[in-house]
């Protein structure tokens, strides 16, 4: 059971050699100590330097990842681009300025406790213009049962006069989406105060100058540096002296080479003997078989055509090359709208343009999942470039199956029934399977009407309270979280170096929680207007663009502008 094994792919930018890397990190060592001694008033001023990077960097970065996945620089699907890479990364810069303007302790909306005891903290919307440009989405970020909410250690300690000791971490970046590593890069200098070494993943290095560029300021300083290459390099700086702690993103058997060994006979080995080949601090996010729980309720046919929609948008984002993308479609076997729902389904994804696989292996996993079952629906045609949005109906809903055991990592959605006549029953059956038999604890999405959620209200939230993913949404796609950075984003806490699965860790939180459980996220039950993750969003260029300078100053004259192009989607 586990994420993929990647192929490298092919090399676009000449590979950092270890002299060079080593010169590298021995410039980052001699930085590290005074990193963990600017003060905030400069951090801030780098953060501000660092906005303005992006912004100047933004549409030549936006054209390049266009070009490298196959996306006409006029389509509409540029707006993905924009929206996937410097908007998020921009939007990552200006919440962690507004953190540090209150000293590290941003103060939530709301705090509020359970009847247990467990804090939560609403930290989104923040603001009325915030309420103007998401109308009725709310962001949520538990704290671990038994913690207070605290914010900020690093900065309440250095308010004491207290200083860490200065540390190297090396980032692993992701090659699907843009914003992953220098968000991750950002996480890690200004919520835990270490100065990073980047290593672009092979698949996407090619954005490597941009956020050089971008982050000028910081490199410039000694805080921040990137490297490009393989395995080879990854495994040399991870295991080097001069690198105190990583971070990556990417699949659990990358992890597992790294801390146990390069072959399975080595990872048992040491697994049992309790001896990891490495032992400084790793973090991680490492994906997950994402599970859409399809809540039975009186649907109206408008609103099953909505989610029928949202439930293709979650699959074809980006190709499917995300690891939060709907993979197993979780269904109540005895809702009298299943089969006209399925059959929304098959249609709007049917209706989806077919994306190039850039991903290196989407074929070989594709087929894969082909050849274990044969009911497998291809909802478009095959090409060497092209792997079709594909529905595999009545896959049985059993510990180990396959499609529940294996991310697919392509244009795949599994579909499995779960007993239950009502809402509360349903619940009761597909939350305790979806915890201990779907693979992953990354993200879930759950789709419930209003009427539903308030008729079994007492359901509903024990389902919060009992999933156990690092972020829920609900009546949203689950990217919706990584994206709005007020929110949390990582594995479901638990996992251990020997049984890794979705990864150790968060990033992002821009909140600086000191112990967050994980993020939940509710929206409307139809979004209005057209939500931009959303395939056939008419007008996602335009709309990507003004969100964008609108989140670099946010401003009430930019507001009518955004709302302006949104609606015409």
């Amino acid at each position: 059971m586990a994420s993929p094994a990647f192929p490298e792919a092919d090399r676009s930018i000449p590979e950092t050699t270890l002299a060079e890397a080593d010169a590298i990190v021995a410039r980052l060592n001699k930085q590290k100590d005074a990193w963990v001694r600017v003060g905030i008033p400069e951090r801030i001023a780098l953060l501000r330097a660092c906005l303005r990077g992006t912004m100047d960097v933004a549409r030549d970065w936006v054209a390049a990842a266009c070009r490298a996945k196959g996306i006409p620089l006029d389509a509409e699907l540029a707006g993905e681009e924009m929206l996937g890479g410097p908007w998020t990364t921009v939007r990552n810069i200006r919440l962690l300025i507004e953190a540090l303007e209150s000293g590290g302790k941003p103060r939530a909306p709301r705090l509020s406790q359970r009847g247990d005891g467990q804090w939560i903290a609403t930290v989104f919307p923040a603001s009325l213009m915030d309420r103007a440009l998401y109308t009725g989405f709310e962001g949520e970020v538990w704290i671990e049962p038994g913690a207070e909410p605290t914010q900020g250690e690093i900065y309440r300690e250095k308010a004491l006069g207290k200083f860490g000791e200065g540390k190297v971490s090396l980032v692993l970046g992701a090659g699907n989406v843009a914003s992953i590593g220098p968000m991750d890069a950002l996480t890690k200098l200004f919520v835990e105060d270490e100065v990073v070494l980047l290593k672009m993943n092979p698949v996407n290095e090619y954005l490597g100058p941009f956020l050089l560029k971008a982050f000028a300021c910081l490199r410039d300083s000694g805080y921040f540096d990137v490297v490009y290459g393989g395995a080879v390099i990854g495994g040399h700086l991870a295991h080097h002296e001069g690198v105190h702690s990583i971070h990556m993103t990417g699949s659990d058997r990358t992890h597992d080479a790294i801390v146990w060994g390069g072959s399975p006979e080595e990872q048992e080995r040491r697994k049992a003997a309790d001896e990891p080949l490495l032992t400084k601090p790793i973090t991680s996010e490492l994906g997950c078989v994402t599970p859409l729980f399809i809540v039975p309720g009186p649907w109206s046919a408008s609103e099953m055509d909505f989610q029928a929609r949202h439930v293709a948008a979650m699959v074809a984002h980006n190709g499917s090359f995300n690891c939060n993308a709907a993979k197993v479609l979780v269904v109540p076997k005895d809702w009298d709208k299943r089969d006209a729902f399925l059959a929304k389904v098959r249609e709007k994804l049917r209706a989806v343009r077919a994306r190039r696989a850039y991903y290196p292996g989407a074929q070989a996993r594709y087929q894969g999942f082909l050849d274990r079952y044969p009911q497998a629906e291809a909802l478009g045609d095959r090409t060497d470039d092209v792997v079709p949005w594909t529905l595999i109906p009545n896959v049985p809903a059993e510990t180990g199956e396959y499609a529940l055991s294996n991310e697919a990592f392509c244009g795949v959605i599994a579909q499995i029934d779960i007993p239950g006549a009502d809402a509360t029953e349903f619940l009761a059956n597909a939350v305790p399977f979806a915890n201990e038999s779907i693979w992953g604890s990354l993200s879930c999405m759950m789709l419930i009407h209003p009427d539903t959620q308030r008729e079994h209200a007492a359901a509903f939230d024990k389902a919060l309270k009992e999933l156990r993913y690092g972020g829920i949404g609900v009546n949203v796609w689950a990217g919706v979280i990584y994206g709005l950075v007020v929110t949390t984003w990582g594995a479901h806490p638990g996992h251990t170096l020997k049984d890794i699965r979705s990864g150790i860790g968060v990033v992002h939180n821009t909140y600086l929680f000191d112990h967050p459980q994980k993020s939940v996220v509710k929206a409307p039950f139809v979004i209005k207007p057209t939500p931009l993750w959303f395939a056939d969003h008419g007008n996602l260029r335009a709309t990507a663009d003004k969100i964008l300078e609108w989140e670099a100053a946010p401003s009430w004259f930019k507001v009518p502008g955004v709302a302006i192009n949104a609606f015409r989607g």
